[in-house]
């Protein structure tokens, strides 16, 4: 992605099923979970990049012990920095302390569950204090919540109110503190209720605390507590006393997954972090169903079971086109696929004329579906070879030059632009800056004919078109190429994200400026008018009934006008070489990534009933030139 948005959060999750000495004797270690977490965060840290959390609980502790054990770091080198502050507490043990008892009720971090988080947040401040997990704490066990997640509410303003209703006073308006003090109501609620109910049988209240612990119906608190949840989300939360839960919702927006055996349960926001940190296989690991709840109980027994109303479907496509790493097997294989849905358009662009055709791609993220194109490149290659072939035996004899020169035809495929050391610009003018910013990618010189070849740049997804514009097709153009093709796997990106993607603001997508200079050329600015009247009208109507009213916008224009006037923003001024740009369609990124069909940027068709409402509102904000998010 040319464009950088912060997305999403990195969720891990351990329970360990077995006592701290069972890992000892067998790994040769009492850190085992300790180091397990590490690794799966470390193997999901393109998830989050401002910040890392970890906690744990030990199960069964005396009452006056520390059983609860938190720290988060918001350091540049957070992760290193994270657990130099665990492995602090272990630092010059003697040898008896290495016992596994006495490491669990003697240090911090010790216990049997872990939860872990990577933040990458999409608004508010950078501070510990917006580092996951965060803790609600209670004098009874039970009712002390750990939750960390991957997550964004539409309707945070709603549950908000709800919490007030309540007569709560919560700390601040924000959707982690809102969810964590509704689920954590729930929770409360379910506690008391097992105890109002056990009490008149004559148990002491710490025999009804285990039998709190065995008959918690987190199904129920659950089914309560996120009954009203409007957004994409995966959380992972532990209770006190040992219980623990995963939920993904119901459209299966964000994504999940988890191996269990005997020894250990885990979960995380990417399967290749499971695989490698427990050296398993792609079949062994399972995908948290959407609207469902993962349950992990004290005694380590672990079950799947629906907690919200079903939705269709609608996993995040961003996912598989940029966001999750590529070294899924599933998503390495679809990312191939899109850039080969490419080719075609890219071929009759460039009248198949492979001789004078370099192709590239930029940036290294699109490494994986650039593989995908240059395959499909050469089985249309192949069909251009077969096709010359036969029309030389069809004239007489073979030229035996002519046919070797069909056979070495090949396509020029040439690493050009790299990602060069960020440049540090505080210092200089607005003018100096944008020239030092148009050089924080490089080229290599020498491999392009000036004004006979085309250049064809593999883009993942152009959302704002500035980097495009002041940097790569600026440094590009140095080359000069007849043209110069940018290529993008994403369709284009008209809508905003809700669901924890940094794209709240319809202003400054470059198709949406498309979309307004069209407007403009063509005389008919008042369809915006009309449409901020109509955003407007169901502004503040229940998000079911405020359907994305920005949608009929774009049936004024074909898609390939929007990308021709997009060509013509992302050119740089003074620039003499022929620009396009080439998107995904939509059906072929449907074909390419066939389960997941979370298209809502693209298509502003939205999975739940607050995305319509976002949409409307960020168009009200640009109206009314409010730089604001929009939900």
């Amino acid at each position: 992605m040319s464009d950088a948005i912060k997305h999403e959060c990195g969720v891990a999750l351990i329970r360990l099923r077995k006592p701290l000495s069972f890992y000892q004797e067998k790994y040769g270690s009492a850190f085992y979970g300790i180091e397990k977490m590490r690794l799966l965060l470390q193997k999901q840290r393109n998830r989050g990049q401002d910040g890392a959390g970890l906690a744990t609980i030990k199960l069964d502790p005396k009452p006056g012990e520390k059983y609860i054990s938190r720290k988060r770091s918001v350091a540049t080198n957070y992760l290193d920095d994270l657990f130099d502050q665990v492995y602090y507490h272990f630092n010059k043990l003697k040898d008896f302390q290495q016992d596994a008892k006495w490491l669990k009720d003697n240090k911090p971090y010790m216990g049997e569950l872990l939860l872990g988080h990577l933040r990458y947040g999409t608004h508010s401040d950078n501070s510990i204090e917006t580092c996951h997990p965060f803790l609600r704490q209670n004098n009874w066990i039970s009712r002390n919540l750990l939750l960390a997640g991957n997550f964004n509410m539409t309707n945070v303003d709603e549950l908000f109110q709800e919490l007030v209703d309540l007569g709560q006073y919560p700390k601040e308006k924000s959707d982690t503190v809102t969810v964590l003090e509704k689920i954590g109501h729930f929770l409360d609620d379910e506690v008391q209720r097992l105890h109002t109910w056990y009490k008149p049988d004559g148990h002491s209240n710490i025999q009804i605390n285990d039998l709190i612990y065995d008959n918690l119906d987190i199904q129920r608190l659950l089914r309560r507590a996120c009954k009203k949840f409007d957004g994409g989300y995966v959380m992972a939360a532990l209770i006190g006393h040992g219980d623990a839960f995963v939920i993904r919702d119901p459209a299966g927006i964000r994504p999940a997954f988890y191996y269990a055996d005997e020894e250990i349960v885990v979960v995380a926001s990417e399967r290749p972090a499971i695989q490698t940190s427990m050296t398993v296989s792609f079949h062994d690991i399972k995908e948290v169903k959407p609207g469902h709840v993962l349950i992990i109980r004290k005694n380590g027994s672990l079950e799947e079971v629906p907690f919200i109303e079903p939705r269709e479907i609608t996993p995040c496509s961003f996912e598989r086109i940029y966001f999750s790493r590529g070294n899924d097997r599933d998503i390495y294989l679809e990312r191939k696929a899109l850039g080969k849905k490419l080719i075609p358009q890219i071929l009759e662009s460039i009248d198949y004329d492979f001789e004078n055709t370099v192709f590239s791609f930029v940036p290294n993220t699109a490494e994986t579906a650039f593989f995908g194109m240059i395959e499909a490149i050469y089985d249309s290659l192949n069909v251009v070879k077969t096709k010359k072939i036969q029309a030389l035996m069809e004239n007489g004899p073979v030229d035996e030059l002519e046919l070797q020169k069909i056979m070495s035809l090949k396509p020029r495929i040439e690493k050009l632009i790299l990602k060069d050391a960020k440049i540090r610009t505080f210092i200089a003018d607005s003018q100096t800056r944008g020239k030092l910013v148009s050089h924080v990618y490089d080229i290599t010189y020498g491999l392009v004919k000036n004004g006979v070849d085309t250049l064809v740049l593999l883009d993942d997804s152009i959302v704002r078109g500035t980097t495009l514009r002041d940097s790569i097709i600026h440094i590009a153009s140095t080359l000069k190429p007849k043209k110069i093709i940018i290529a993008s796997t994403a369709p284009q990106i008209r809508f905003p994200d809700c669901y924890g993607i940094d794209m709240s603001k319809m202003g400054e997508f470059v198709a949406f400026k498309a979309l307004v200079k069209l407007l403009e050329e063509n005389n008919k600015m008042n369809l915006l008018q009309e449409t901020y009247v109509k955003c407007k009208e169901v502004e503040f109507s229940s998000a079911a009934l405020a359907e994305n009213q920005v949608s009929r916008l774009y049936e004024s224009f074909s898609y390939q006008e929007i990308s021709d006037k997009i060509a013509e923003i992302v050119t740089p001024p003074g620039t003499n070489t022929d620009i396009e740009v080439i998107y995904q369609t939509i059906a072929d990124l449907h074909e390419a990534c066939p389960n997941h069909k979370g298209d809502w940027y693209f298509s502003g068709k939205y999975p739940t009933p607050g995305g319509g409402r976002v949409a409307n509102r960020a168009f009200i904000n640009y109206m009314e030139k409010k730089d604001v998010r929009a939900y």
